[in-house]
C-alpha cells in the first residue's frame, strides 16, 4: 500500500563507532545495508513475517505483496496467477500458508443485495482487529442461522435402471476422487448422482469418457459444493442416443445330406426322409395335373 508518514519525526541515529558496530568487527564477511530513507511510496512490513521461521518463501513474498495493495484490489488466486510466474497450485498453497498463520482471512458475507461474498482480509499483525475492521463486521453481520441446503439439480435418469449399470455408476463416482481430491462425495451425494451416470453409460459412451466430462476444465479454485457441479455437467452435456441398429437376420442354417427312401437321390434336410420329388403330396399334384 502506498503510504506516507509527513507526522513521523526523523529519528536521530546513535552514533556506533569502534568495536560496536556490527559490519565493522567483519568488514569483508556477512550482509552489509547500504540503505535510504523512504519518504514516498513505502510499505512497513513486520520481521515476524520478513524473517518467520515456518512460511515458505513463496509465502512470505506473497505476504509482502499483499500488504502493499491499497484496498479494493483484487488478490484472489486467477488474479495472482496472472500478475506472477508460479502458477495457481503454488499461489493457492502460499495463501493457505499466510492464512493458517493469521496473515489472511477469508470470511463469506451476505451484502445488500442477497448475494453472498468473499471477503479477504490482510493482517499485518496477526492476532490483532483494528477498530474499521471491527465496523466492518457490524456493517455486514453474518447470518446466525444458516440458510438450508438447497437441493441439489435433477439429473437424467437411465430407460432400464439395471442393478448392474446402476453399480457401474456407482464405482465411476466414487472413483472421482483419486482424479481430483475435491470431487469427495458423500453417500447421499453419490446416490443422487448415479442415476445421471447410469444415463450416458446407457447410451454407449464409455466409463472413460463419462469421467473425462466430469473431470476436466474444473475451476482452480476451492469447490463449495462439487456435486451440484457434478449434477450440472450430468444433465447440461448429455449426449443424444446412439442411433439405430435393426437387428442383424438370423444365420441360414445348412442341413445335412440325407438319401431318398424312394429314388435313392441326396438331398439336404435335418432328418432321413423322402425328397421333394418322391412325397406323396408331389405325386397328387402330378395325378391331377
Amino acid at each position: 500500500m502506498d503510504t506516507q508518514n509527513p507526522n513521523v519525526p526523523s529519528h536521530a541515529h546513535t552514533p556506533v563507532t569502534g568495536k560496536k558496530h556490527p559490519n565493522r568487527r567483519h568488514p569483508l564477511t556477512g550482509l552489509v545495508h547500504d540503505n535510504t530513507r523512504h519518504t514516498t511510496r513505502f510499505t512497513v512490513i513486520g520481521n515476524h513475517l520478513a524473517q518467520h521461521p515456518e512460511l515458505s518463501l513463496l509465502a512470505i513474498g506473497l505476504g509482502t505483496h499483499i500488504q502493499s495493495l491499497p484496498a479494493g484490489a483484487r488478490v484472489d488466486i486467477k488474479a495472482l496467477a496472472a500478475r506472477f510466474p508460479e502458477g495457481t497450485t503454488r499461489i493457492a498453497a502460499a495463501l493457505r500458508e499466510l492464512e493458517s498463520h493469521g496473515y489472511l482471512r477469508r470470511e463469506r458475507e451476505r451484502v445488500s443485495n442477497g448475494r453472498i461474498i468473499t471477503r479477504t482480509i490482510s493482517c499485518n499483525q496477526p492476532g490483532h482487529r483494528t477498530p474499521d475492521d471491527r465496523t466492518v463486521r457490524r456493517a455486514h453481520p453474518a447470518p446466525k442461522k444458516r440458510a438450508p441446503r438447497k437441493p441439489l439439480p435433477a439429473v437424467p435418469q437411465p430407460a432400464y435402471p439395471a442393478p448392474t449399470l446402476l453399480q457401474q455408476a456407482t464405482n465411476l463416482l466414487t472413483d472421482l476422487r483419486r482424479h481430483d481430491p475435491r470431487l469427495l462425495l458423500s453417500a447421499c451425494d453419490t446416490a443422487h448422482l448415479a442415476p445421471g451416470v447410469a444415463a450416458w453409460l446407457e447410451r454407449d459412451v464409455s466409463p472413460t469418457a463419462v469421467r473425462q466430462a466430469l473431470t476436466t476444465d474444473l475451476p482452480p479454485e476451492a469447490l463449495h459444493r462439487p456435486a451440484a457441479l457434478l449434477a450440472h455437467r450430468l444433465t447440461a452435456q448429455l449426449p443424444p442416443p446412439p442411433p439405430f441398429r435393426a437387428p442383424a437376420p438370423p444365420p441360414t442354417v445348412r442341413h445335412p445330406f440325407q438319401t431318398c427312401d424312394g429314388c435313392d437321390r441326396a438331398f439336404r434336410a435335418p432328418a432321413p426322409g423322402r425328397c421333394h420329388d418322391c412325397r406323396p403330396e408331389r405325386a397328387e399334384l402330378l395325378e391331377a395335373a
